[in-house]
């Protein structure tokens, strides 16, 4: 549960992001009081109407009452536009730095902090916890400063009018408070469910459609639909209580009232009242206590649509809280020589009793191929996750050219290395500019083209309508396995890394394909030290060292014909797959 306290600067931390746009807040606030002035201005301009304009029948005021009436609801419109459209222009800037602050902070988490998060989940703080708030910041306080402002005038203009009888209004107060209390933390327990319901339905959403051939080639429809449907129904349910409790709220503030304005009735009644009662002065109380049901109905309502908000800021105050990724390095290499040392490294995954890596000792010389090889698990990407400090290591040391990797600064030892992934990531965009991703405007159309060229690209590009301006769709969904892999190898060439990082970098390709893309990979590696994760052994016999992992421990390592020799675990890998 979140506390009073925390609430309270949650709330404070959000308003604090209104200050730079603090000159169209204040215009807001002034029109939104303006705009009550008037509503009060009209109501109070009741009393002169009956007692001077009919009970005396006075001209003057009738005559001058329409002029009045127009410019009164002239005045309002404006007031009412000024204060809608600067909050709003308020909340979406508001929202648009706090969605922004939010992505770049996610930028900057740590590997291992979205190991324990779906992606859904931190999509939906993105998109639905965001809009929450841009709701609080800027609906709900139209409502909160316009509808507080008219009550104040209401209650100023009752009593001026007769303070006896406003004071018994005024009673219902305390009862209020407490009602609006209960409901406020029903409304906040309920937003916070809403929230991680909303997260789940992205989920859901996404494990759909990122796996929609699966769904289709397993017959799982009835499965995801069985799924969605739950998730949604639990949603439902959620906002439903939502409903109930701001249903309730509202009928019973409004029976409350009703009681106060009964008694105000009753005590009106009474002859030393009736002696200090005019019929304008009645009608201008009655009137005003009537009137202030419709904002303490509004302020009731936006009740719910506020804890939203406030729940949804909570939420996304607990992930920009999270610490960032750490980066306490300070040494910096303008290109390293590519000389790796893994010594003693023992490395367990958050959450894991087992450890990944276990006394882990390499030398890889600059310029070196090494390859890793063994089963699925072995620790083979864990120990290229190490290298570019995505996770932390808990004993040993890496070092890069006789420098541990923990004094680097993040980005300059992340510079030092291009990596191909079996899983590779393409963004939507066109061929070209996913070659020279976070490239800088330095390279040229003529580096892409060569890059693209050495990496076998131009061989299917050309046959596209766009050729390298083509867009590949989110994901590179447009192209095959093949090609896509071959577009990542592209990227590191264009990127010129020191040291290589080839996780499968074929894997995906047919025969003919790896053959063209072996011969470019060989051409990438010379004069680089190179990493090589590999199953298919073929791919790795010329690499000056083999290195064989078992259980996070390394039990074997040398060339090809050495290990060959010795008859052992790569020696039976080999058997398996050329069946010798």
């Amino acid at each position: 549960m979140v506390s009073e306290t925390t609430q309270q600067s949650n709330f404070k931390r959000l308003i604090s992001y209104m200050k730079p746009y603090k000159l169209g807040f204040i215009a807001a606030i002034v029109a939104m009081v303006g705009y009550a002035g008037i509503d009060s201005l009209f109501i109070y301009s009741i009393k002169p109407l009956i007692d001077e304009g009919l009970t005396n029948k006075n001209p003057g005021v009738l005559t001058y009452a329409p002029i009045f009436v127009v410019g009164a609801f002239c005045l309002r419109g404006l007031f009412n536009f000024v204060s809608t459209y600067c909050l709003s222009w308020v909340g979406s800037n508001v929202v648009m730095t706090m969605r922004q602050s939010l992505f770049d902070h996610m930028m900057r988490m740590p590997v291992p902090y979205f190991d324990s998060q779906t992606t859904g989940q931190l999509i939906s703080k993105i998109t639905y916890d965001t809009e929450q708030v841009a709701n609080a910041a800027s609906k709900t306080l139209v409502i909160i400063v316009k509808e507080g402002a008219f009550v104040v005038g209401m209650l100023a203009l009752m009593f001026y009018q007769s303070w006896q009888l406003s004071l018994i209004f005024l009673l219902i107060g305390p009862i209020i408070a407490v009602v609006v209390r209960f409901v406020s933390k029903r409304f906040r327990k309920i937003s916070r469910q809403i929230q991680n319901a909303m997260g789940n339905i992205t989920t859901s959403a996404e494990q759909m459609l990122n796996g929609h051939k699966v769904v289709l080639t397993f017959g799982g429809q009835a499965i995801e639909s069985e799924r969605f449907r739950k998730i949604s129904n639990k949603t439902r349910r959620q906002n439903m209580k939502m409903v109930a409790a701001s249903a309730i709220s509202v009928p019973v503030i409004q029976i409350i009232a009703s009681f106060a304005l009964a008694t105000v009735l009753f005590v009106a009644s009474f002859d030393s009242m009736m002696e200090t009662l005019t019929p304008g002065t009645f009608t201008v109380i009655i009137t005003s206590m009537i009137m202030l049901l419709r904002p303490l109905k509004q302020l009731t309502s936006v009740n719910s649509q506020f804890q939203k908000g406030m729940a949804a800021s909570a939420s996304i105050f607990a992930v920009l809280d999270e610490e960032e990724e750490t980066d306490n390095g300070t040494k910096e290499l303008a290109r390293a020589k590519g000389d790796l040392r893994i010594n003693d490294v023992t490395f367990t995954y958050q959450g894991k009793e087992t450890p990944a890596l276990e006394n882990i000792n390499l030398s890889i010389e600059p310029g070196q191929t090494v390859a890793l090889v063994g089963r699925s698990g072995s620790g083979k990407s864990t120990i290229t996750s190490l290298l570019t400090r995505f996770y932390p290591y808990q004993d040993g040391t890496i070092t890069l050219d006789g420098i541990e990797v923990n004094d680097f600064k993040l980005a300059n030892l992340r510079s030092q290395f291009a990596t191909v992934s079996q899983h590779v990531t393409l963004f939507d965009d066109t061929i070209a500019n996913n070659i020279a991703y976070a490239c800088d405007d330095s390279v040229t159309r003529e580096q892409i083209e060569a890059a693209a060229k050495s990496a076998h690209v131009l061989e299917f590009a050309q046959s596209m309508p766009d050729g390298l301006d083509t867009q590949v769709g989110e994901n590179g969904v447009m192209l095959s396995g093949g090609q896509r892999q071959r577009i990542a190898i592209a990227r590191a060439l264009l990127r010129d890394a020191p040291i290589l990082i080839l996780d499968e970098a074929t894997s995906a390709l047919d025969t003919e394909s790896e053959r063209h893309i072996q011969g470019a990979l060989e051409a990438l590696q010379a004069n680089r030290t190179s990493l090589v994760i590999a199953h298919r052994l073929s791919t790795i016999q010329n690499a000056d060292k083999i290195v064989v992992l078992d259980g996070g421990r390394i039990i074997e390592q040398g060339t090809h014909e050495v290990l060959l020799a010795k008859d052992g675990a790569y020696a039976q890998l080999h058997k398996m797959q050329f069946g010798d």
